[in-house]
């Protein structure tokens, strides 16, 4: 599957943030993005549609990304999904939760287009 055909779905509660990833998404030749603003609206999407990778901010109101990571993990249909969790706070019991859960990849804040590029290519293929 080429990567213009790919659905990613950003999750983040800052729409600035979303559209800055959505503009560097299309740049790497993603043009099938959805948007949630929380995880809570993220699992609706996920329900409606068939999503290829889930791009997600870890703290958000509502339901964080954290959350989200562990309803898409025990969900059977959803717990194959590539999940990248991005945060500005990497202690090391922030990734040992998400290691627990399964998360596929981690960014901090602040990234450039080619970590984003590597961190996307490693999860999906």
């Amino acid at each position: 599957m080429i990567q213009a055909n790919r659905e990613i779905l950003i999750v983040d509660d800052t729409a600035v943030l979303r559209n800055i990833m959505k503009i560097q998404l299309q740049r790497m030749g993603f043009f099938n993005i959805h948007e949630a603003p929380d995880g809570s609206e993220a699992l609706k999407i996920l329900h409606a549609k068939r999503i290829d990778l889930v791009i997600s901010d870890w703290n958000m109101p509502v339901m964080s990304g954290f959350e989200l990571l562990r309803e898409i993990r025990s969900s059977e249909k959803l717990k194959d999904l590539p999940f990248i969790m991005v945060t500005a706070e990497a202690t090391t019991a922030k990734i040992s939760m998400a290691v627990q859960l399964k998360v596929d990849e981690l960014i901090l804040k602040p990234f450039t287009l080619e970590i984003l590029e590597r961190k996307i290519n490693r999860v999906i293929h």
